[in-house]
């Protein structure tokens, strides 16, 4: 006998960008910490130097806000995004535009306090 699926609610959650120069990936939870819906830029078929575009990162939170909306009927949301990528203000963009109510949005970028040395400056 083939058992229904039931709706699992996650109402309220998080949302994870981490934004580099390569890819742009998003993460979203539930309040205690574990992931609901996973998206990257090359999961959507973006690869090699389109992967790093605001467009790919805009059609990765697209995709990954819908599912959520779909799957787990997901409403508020904080934002909490790390990195410094092209698709860091696409993925904010694309957060505003849906129906998702954001009640903030936090940077937690890690910032070194003078650690390890910088790679040399490249001579093309």
């Amino acid at each position: 006998m083939i058992k229904k699926q039931t709706k699992k609610s996650v109402i309220k959650g998080k949302i994870y960008i981490t934004s580099t120069f390569n890819n742009t990936l998003v993460t979203i939870t539930d309040e205690k910490g574990n992931p609901l819906v996973v998206g990257s830029t090359g999961m959507h078929g973006f690869s090699g130097t389109r992967k790093s575009t605001p467009y790919a990162a805009t059609v990765t939170t697209e995709n990954a806000l819908k599912k959520a909306e779909e799957k787990y009927d997901f409403q508020v949301a904080d934002v909490l995004v790390k990195g410094i990528g092209p698709g860091r203000e696409a993925s904010l963009r694309a957060i505003k535009a849906s129906r998702i109510d954001i009640n903030r949005i936090i940077d937690i970028t890690p910032v070194p306090h003078n650690g390890v040395r910088p790679p040399k400056i490249r001579r093309v």
